[in-house]
Order: C-alpha cells, then sequence, then structure tokens
C-alpha cells in the first residue's frame, strides 16, 4: 500500500492476566513479563473458547519470524503500528526485528507478487512441508484474499487462532463476515483473522457531478444514483456532457457478482452462472457500444490516467482501500508531493452509496500449521486485528476502514472529515455498508472463475466474438484451470 506518514508511536499498557495466558506474553504494549520460551500449556485456559494447545500444530521454539504475502500493505501496517518492530533498513525492506519481552525475533517478509497466481503456488509449494522445515525456513504468517480464502481456511494448513490464545471477547468487535471468510466450514474453527473490513461505495468526480447533475452534494448525488436505471440515465446525461460513467469494462462487476443468488459451482460440481453475471454483461456490452464507458481494463495503464486530473471519468466503485490507496495515488499530479488541495485533483472526490452494496477484497492474516512463534503469532493477530485503539489510529491515519464496530462507529459519529474527499466523513457511509456484506454465495472457486469470466466476455464487448461464443470459452478455461469442475449440459 501507499506509504504510511509518520505516526506516533503508540504506547497501550494492557498487561491482563488473560493476555498473558492466552498468548504466552505480550498485549499490543508489550509490556507482560512472561518470557517467549513459555510452556505450551501457557495457551491452554479454562475457558471453553479456547482450544487446548494439544490439538494445535504450533510450538513457541523460533525465533526467526517468517512472513509470507504478496505485497507491502500488511508490511506497512506493521511497521507503524506492531510495538516492538524495527526494520533493517529503509523502504520496503525484507527484513527487521522485533524486541519485546516474548523475546528477540528475526523478521523476514517474503513477498512474491499474484501475477499470475504466482503467490498462490509459492504457498502451495512450501506449506504442505511446513511442519518438518528447518526451524529459521519455517512459515509463521501468510496472508490471503477473499477470493481465495476458502482454500486455505479449509486446509490442514491454518491454525485455529483461539487455540493460539485469542479469545471470543478479542473477536467481539469484527465484523461476522470476516470471521466467516476466516471459518473453516468442515469443524468450525477460525482460521484466519482480517484488520480491515471492506465495504464497497461509488466514487465520483465532484467537479463532473456539477457538471452532469449540478450539485456534488453526496446526498443529492446519491438520490441520482440510487439504482441502476437511474444509474444507466446519468451515464446517458454524461455521455452528453463529453464524459464517460465508467472507465472501462471491469468496474461495475464487484457490484453484480457480490449480489449473485447462488456459488459459482453447485453441489455436483458444476458451473453455474447467475443471472446477476449475465446482467453485468449486458449492462457492459450497452456502456461501450454507446460510449458510456472508455474501454479501459481493470489495473491497465489507462484505467489508472482515468483516475488523474486529465480523467473524464464521472466515478469508479471502490471499497475502501481502493479509496484511500488507488484512488488516492492515482489523483495525484505529483506522487512524490504533499497529499493536498492542489496536487492533481486532491479534494475533487466523493462518495456515496451508488446502485447496490457489495464489498470488494480483504487481507487476512493465518497462522501456518508448524508455526514454532506461536505466542508471538497469537501477539501480532491480537494487535493488528482486535486491538480497539490500534484500529482507530489506523482508520485515522491512512483513512482505511478497519475491522473493528466501535471504533468504526466512534469515528462515523464524530467531526471525522477526509480532506480527500472534500471534507467527507466516509466513514459514516462505510459504518452503514459494512454490517449488510452477504458472503452467502462464496465459495472456493471465486477467484478464478471470476477472473476466467470477465477475461472472456471482453471479447464480446470488444467485438472479437459473440456472446456465445464467449461462453463456450469461458468453459473451457474453467475446466483447464479447474479440471474437476463440470461444464453445464
Amino acid at each position: 500500500m501507499k506509504k504510511i506518514k509518520s505516526i506516533v508511536a503508540l504506547v497501550l499498557v494492557l498487561a491482563m492476566s488473560l493476555t498473558m495466558w492466552g498468548c504466552g506474553g505480550s498485549s499490543s504494549s508489550s509490556t507482560a513479563t512472561s518470557s517467549k520460551k513459555s510452556d505450551s500449556s501457557a495457551a491452554t485456559s479454562s475457558g471453553s473458547d479456547e482450544a487446548p494447545a494439544a490439538e494445535i500444530n504450533a510450538t513457541d521454539d523460533g525465533t526467526v519470524l517468517n512472513i509470507y504475502c504478496w505485497n507491502t500493505e500488511f508490511q506497512g501496517r506493521f511497521k507503524a503500528y506492531y510495538p516492538g518492530y524495527t526494520p533493517d533498513g529503509e523502504g520496503d525492506e525484507a527484513s527487521g526485528k522485533i524486541s519485546n519481552d516474548l523475546g528477540e525475533f528475526t523478521v523476514n517478509w517474503v513477498i512474491t507478487p499474484s501475477d499470475d497466481n504466482a503467490y498462490q503456488n509459492k504457498l502451495d509449494e512450501t506449506l504442505p512441508g511446513n511442519t518438518d522445515a528447518s526451524a529459521d525456513d519455517k512459515i509463521d504468517i501468510f496472508l490471503i484474499e477473499a477470493d481465495y480464502a476458502l482454500k486455505y481456511v479449509n486446509s490442514d494448513y491454518t491454525v485455529d487462532v483461539k487455540g493460539l490464545g485469542l479469545t471470543d471477547d478479542d473477536l467481539s468487535q469484527m465484523y461476522d463476515y470476516t470471521k466467516t471468510v476466516g471459518t473453516n466450514n468442515n469443524d468450525g474453527t477460525l482460521r484466519a483473522v482480517s484488520w480491515q473490513a471492506t465495504p464497497g461505495l461509488f466514487a465520483y468526480r465532484r467537479s463532473i457531478a456539477k457538471d452532469v447533475l449540478g450539485t456534488d452534494d453526496p446526498t443529492e448525488v446519491q438520490s441520482k444514483l440510487s439504482d441502476w436505471s437511474a444509474f444507466d440515465s446519468v451515464a446517458a446525461q454524461a455521455k452528453e456532457k463529453g464524459y464517460f460513467m465508467l472507465s472501462g469494462y471491469d468496474d461495475a462487476y464487484r457490484t453484480f457478482s457480490n449480489n449473485v443468488s447462488k456459488k459459482w459451482v453447485d453441489d455436483s460440481n458444476t458451473i453455474q452462472i447467475d443471472d446477476a453475471l449475465w446482467q453485468w454483461v449486458d449492462q457492459t456490452k450497452t456502456y461501450t457500444d454507446s460510449g458510456y464507458n472508455n474501454k479501459t481494463s481493470l489495473w491497465s495503464p489507462e484505467w489508472s490516467a482515468d483516475q488523474s486530473k486529465a480523467g473524464k471519468v464521472f466515478g469508479f466503485f471502490y471499497s475502501t482501500w481502493g479509496i484511500n490507496f488507488t484512488l488516492l495515488g492515482n489523483s495525484l499530479e505529483d506522487a512524490e508531493g504533499e497529499e493536498k488541495v492542489g496536487n492533481g485533483i486532491y479534494g475533487d472526490w466523493a462518495v456515496c452509496e451508488g446502485p447496490a452494496a457489495y464489498y470488494w477484497g480483504g487481507s487476512w492474516i493465518c497462522a501456518a500449521a508448524g508455526t514454532d512463534n506461536k505466542s508471538l503469532v497469537c501477539d501480532i493477530m491480537r494487535v493488528m486485528t482486535c486491538d480497539q485503539a490500534i484500529a482507530k489510529k489506523i482508520t485515522e491515519d491512512t483513512q482505511d476502514y478497519t475491522n473493528n464496530m466501535a471504533a468504526m462507529e466512534e469515528i462515523a459519529n464524530s467531526d471525522y472529515s477526509s480532506d480527500f474527499l472534500g471534507g467527507q466523513n466516509h466513514i459514516a457511509l462505510f459504518a452503514a455498508a459494512a454490517p449488510n456484506i452477504d458472503i452467502s454465495n462464496m465459495g472456493a472457486y471465486d477467484q478464478g472463475l471470476n477472473e476466467s469470466f470477465q477475461g472472456k466476455m471482453k471479447d464480446y464487448f470488444t467485438g472479437e466474438s459473440s456472446k456465445e461464443d464467449a461462453e463456450k470459452a469461458f468453459y473451457t478455461e474453467a475446466k483447464e484451470k479447474y479440471p474437476d469442475l463440470n461444464s453445464p449440459s
């Protein structure tokens, strides 16, 4: 993620016996007094919400903490908010040190980009042998995304976080859907926790909204974009004024794919395309043929440029991380300059609910089976995902939306405002949207099938194939990715 600005160090004294008992020592201030080399029984609690340590494939013998991830987002958060961590150098360094009452640790960041599935391939090659790996090579923590979370939380390669020492009280302020994503479907144990929640909104250019609709007020703009029929009407008005409603083919996809009525794969392992996805296809074809989008592809240079001062796009569907990181970064004329009004189109943005509720993305922290840093991993999870004060500080510092209901409600009901969004308190909108996130139709094949469907339908949008041929090509690619799946007859 974008580099975080200088942050006042947090010293939060929580020397509670439950913390010492559950994690073998450190709290968010690392002031508890137990030793790192605590006996494995220290993770056992008389409370019913913790599993016996004997059931957990994790020990407390290590001095090297290996963290696997696909980018530097978690590294940035960790560097800024985990007490006792010191990087070895400047920038996105590959290693660091932790010094707290749990002991002295070397931290190695193993970052493998997600391109061409490289990150998951790295995990799939390494996790099976993790328990038997040498001490310094063991994966201790690895990060996962929502689109493929079930692949890992339903496996034997992740550890029950309550067995590590997290309690129901620790987890009580997390949004339910984030816990559902991290729950093993076979035994009901929680295998992954997140520091963020990712409800989505529609971010729009204030200056373009004024030109097209005569107002940039979020409440008024929302009234004009409250459903898809209204959204389509504004798209036509924007076209008349020389603007695009959306940038490209993929922009609205999540607002449809998150509102499907069935999973990608049924109980007989047959692929099924939901009606909501066909609605996206029909809308995107109309937008492409009518000039309502700029025919870009998600993450392409052209798509990013549409978020700059030279862009002519009314708005973008973005979840929490997209606004404070991607959109803000693309909006700056001087990427290294101060983030303030006058630098590019900083301040010329606002957000509203848009025509449909949705969420997008999110990162979860897993403890790898075989970790030899059980107490430290538990402490990191508690500090980074359960601490209300730290969750609030992350949001205040970075504009991200964190996974703590009490902290987010506190900010939502305050005078907090975002200069980037023209003084708007977007946390209030996110706080209203987050409890409504529905992941009931989330499945293990989501990432691969979503990507293939979008890719093959792009050939239809551009006129390179018919709709029927694009559908056939999708099934062919899907079965190449997942040979166990069936095409519908």
